[in-house]
């Protein structure tokens, strides 16, 4: 007598929940096609964090996005330098 496995359904993307990244990062599959945004909004951390290696300043990005709090902004900004810093701290010889 053979017995059936059980199979276990692939979880889509969409049939998960929004992930919270700190206080006021989200990533929603329902969002910008899962990208990394700020929360309550639709403008993607990347594109905040790029404006931002341009040079612009935090007064130019909070009149841009007034959607954006100034605190949010620098939420991005440290969780990336820490994501950063320890990705290159884990690659020591």
């Amino acid at each position: 007598m053979r017995v059936k496995a059980k199979t276990q359904r692939k979880i889509k993307a969409a049939d998960r929940g929004p992930t919270l990244v700190g206080k006021h990062l989200v990533v929603d599959p329902g969002v910008c096609h899962g990208a990394l945004t700020f929360l309550g909004t639709r403008v993607p951390v990347e594109t905040i964090l790029a404006y931002l290696a341009k040079g612009h300043s935090l007064t130019y990005l909070c009149k841009s996005w007034p959607e954006v709090a100034p605190e949010a902004i620098e939420e991005a900004v440290r969780l990336a330098a820490e994501k950063l810093v320890q990705h290159y701290r884990d690659k020591r010889p």
